[in-house]
């Protein structure tokens, strides 16, 4: 079941874990809402037989089609699973071999997005495990990455998205696909600034407040008028942004963020909004990459 991705594809990474079943869900429903095609990967972690021994090449030659043997049935029924949700999508399914990090960021390119599930390891082993595929995912892809480790806040009314706004290049991409999103599905949008006053200071808080404001409101104009539908909200919040925007979003369909993306090391370091989100956020987390240039 091995085939190439089909250009704009939503693509789904998934295993045996129940984990990945939330992001199947997910990714199906994206799938339908922007007719696109659905693309299934299973990633099989083969070791490195070129630079291994003679005897882990032996036993992989009984291990591999044991290994995908397990996985196949696996992929069948979450390709069934995605054609009943949604018998109108085109839905496609790979058994890859490769490290589930380096598949899916292979096939990112000219995907619309990548979709993973997050199993609750805590920050610590999220960060070090080899189980772990966000954050190389999100430090290198080129297109949006979805982090479903929460189901979405259907109940919730009115329905609702978050994205956090700083007015840097990299919160305008997620400005853009924050009022996509909440176009296709009929949902407010709620633009939120983190702020947090230098303390001692002399400028007057309300001065301060205002130089918050202004880039929040320069980021989120115009966007209206291509997207009306869309209700938009402004909020300025005192806090820092990684726990002022994962509160904001704790009741929401998802939270939209900004990455610095295609930056190697940088996307990488600890403490940035995007990572911190990436293990506090309560909602599907969709990490937008910024484009240079």
């Amino acid at each position: 079941m091995k085939t190439s991705v089909e250009r704009g594809a939503v693509v789904v990474g998934l295993d045996a874990t129940p984990s990945a079943r939330l992001a199947l869900a997910w990714a199906a429903d994206e799938a339908a809402r922007r007719r696109l095609p659905l693309h299934l990967v299973i990633a099989v972690d083969a070791p490195d037989l070129a630079n291994g021994s003679a005897q882990l090449a032996s036993l992989w030659t009984t291990w591999g089609p044991a290994i995908r043997a397990v996985y196949a049935p696996v992929l069948q029924e979450a390709r069934d699973f995605a054609v009943h949700r949604h018998p109108e999508l085109t839905v496609v399914a790979e058994l890859a071999d490769g490290s589930p990090a380096d598949v899916l960021r292979a096939r990112s390119s000219g995907s619309s997005m990548v979709v993973i599930g997050s199993r609750h390891h805590g920050v610590a082993r999220d960060l070090f495990s080899r189980e772990s595929v966000g954050l190389p995912l999100v430090a290198h892809a080129p297109c949006p990455v979805v982090v479903v480790r929460e189901p979405e806040h259907v109940t919730h009314e009115p329905p609702h998205l978050v994205v956090g706004v700083d007015g840097s290049a990299v919160s305008t991409e997620a400005v853009r696909f924050a009022f996509e999103e909440a176009a296709f599905r009929g949902a407010r949008l709620i633009a939120v600034s983190a702020w947090q006053p230098p303390f001692p200071s002399s400028v007057p808080m309300d001065v301060m407040e205002q130089e918050v404001r202004r880039p929040l409101a320069e980021s989120t104009a115009g966007w209206t008028d291509k997207y009306p539908q869309v209700e938009l909200r402004r909020e300025i919040i005192r806090g820092h942004p990684v726990k002022v925007l994962t509160d904001a979003a704790k009741n929401a369909l998802g939270l939209v963020v900004g990455s610095r993306g295609l930056g190697g090391f940088p996307g990488l370091l600890l403490g940035s909004v995007s990572q911190g989100a990436l293990h506090h956020a309560r909602c599907p987390l969709i990490i937008v990459p910024h484009r240079a240039g």
